[in-house]
């Protein structure tokens, strides 16, 4: 249920109130450039967050859904789609003239377990997995068609190895199930954007991997239009070369970039990439090293951060050509999800706004360096 709070007003009215300042807004800074999009909580859909509103009219012309389209939240059960926080999402775009993704149809994560077995227990056949994938894909697709611009089809099919995931997806339909995907989200609006949606692009394999795939799928007469790079990225980690690297890799296989996911850590990389450790089950030392900014973001740090936000949006206009849209994960820094993974219990600040959805020096410099 999509239950807006008591005190989060009207909605047009806290959207088109003015601002105390007269900058100009990111996605203003970057008209001419690429979309500037923003991941929503299914809370700020609800108009729970009246602060992050504003914040959204100012700076964003583009609009991605956390969690409120994978599969578990909007299809449950067999025969149950939850179609009413979706609805406010797709009106909040329409309404604001937005450029509105829909994320994601096809992923082996939040896929309810039911998708891959019968009504006894067994797992599905190829066939009968294909009709569920295509009587999902046209149910959501056909209900915004012509709302949602752009889709995520296929998230994270391809392993760090290079391989193509061992999903249920993959077992039971075969490593063309990535083409079907994208053949139903086809034939169900001609007329959106398709994409193609993974992180870790600067590890070589699993690089080498998606490209491969991509050109695969084209040279299937399968169209897509946009990859998606996650962009869950650190102050110094990757080096500049890298990104740079795959979004040419990615520019000559004839596909538009998409930075979808983009958040920069400010926390030591935990070498252990598994299922979230609470931080109070480390030993002190441990919780000194992994979640040293309990009281706040040092001035050093503050500036580090939105050093690195210039050198990468610096990275990205310089590719404009190929650059479709940048997508930042989250509004504020109390909304990302880096505060609870790998690790819960940590603070972390990668967003452009602070806990309080007020602007941090990385905003302020990146609206300096462009405007």
């Amino acid at each position: 249920m999509c239950n807006s709070s008591k005190n989060s007003g009207n909605l047009e009215t806290v959207m088109n109130k003015d601002g105390n300042s007269n900058s100009p807004g990111l996605k203003d800074v970057f008209k001419d450039d690429f979309y500037i999009g923003v991941a929503l909580s299914k809370d700020q859909v609800c108009g729970k967050e009246r602060e992050t509103l504003y914040v959204l009219k100012k700076h964003f012309n583009s609009v991605t859904p956390e969690n409120i389209l994978k599969w578990e939240e909007v299809h449950p059960k067999p025969n149950e789609y939850n179609f009413e926080t979706v609805d406010k999402y797709v009106e909040l775009g329409e309404k604001y003239n937005i450029f509105t993704i829909g994320h994601t149809l096809v992923w082996h994560l939040q896929t309810p377990d039911w998708v891959f077995k019968d009504v006894s227990g067994n797992w599905v056949d190829r066939e009968g997995l294909l009709k569920r994938m295509k009587e999902h894909i046209f149910t959501v697709m056909e209900r915004y068609k012509g709302k949602i611009h752009g889709w995520d089809v296929v998230n994270e099919a391809v392993d760090e190895e290079g391989s193509l995931r061992n999903s249920k997806w993959y077992e039971i339909i075969g490593e063309d199930y990535i083409q079907k995907a994208f053949e139903f989200a086809r034939e169900a609006d001609p007329d959106a954007e398709l994409y193609y949606n993974d992180y870790n692009f600067e590890k070589p394999f699993k690089c080498q991997g998606i490209m491969k795939l991509i050109e695969s799928l084209k040279e299937r007469g399968i169209r897509i239009d946009g990859v998606g790079i996650q962009g869950h990225w650190f102050l110094e980690y990757p080096r500049l070369e890298e990104i740079e690297a795959y979004i040419l890799a990615l520019s000559r296989i004839g596909v538009k970039v998409i930075v979808s996911e983009m958040d920069i850590s400010v926390l030591p990389i935990y070498p252990v990439e598994s299922e979230a450790v609470d931080i109070s089950l480390l030993i002190p030392e441990f919780q000194r090293v992994h979640n040293p900014y309990v009281d706040g973001l040092p001035e050093s740090v503050e500036k580090a951060l939105a050093d690195r936000y210039v050198e990468l949006f610096s990275l990205f206009h310089k590719y404009r050509e190929n650059i479709k849209r940048v997508t930042l994960w989250a509004v504020h820094d109390r909304q990302t999800w880096r505060n609870y993974l790998p690790i819960s219990g940590r603070k972390d600040y990668p967003m452009l706004f602070d806990r309080n959805c007020k602007p941090k020096l990385a905003l302020k410099s990146l609206i300096e360096h462009f405007k």
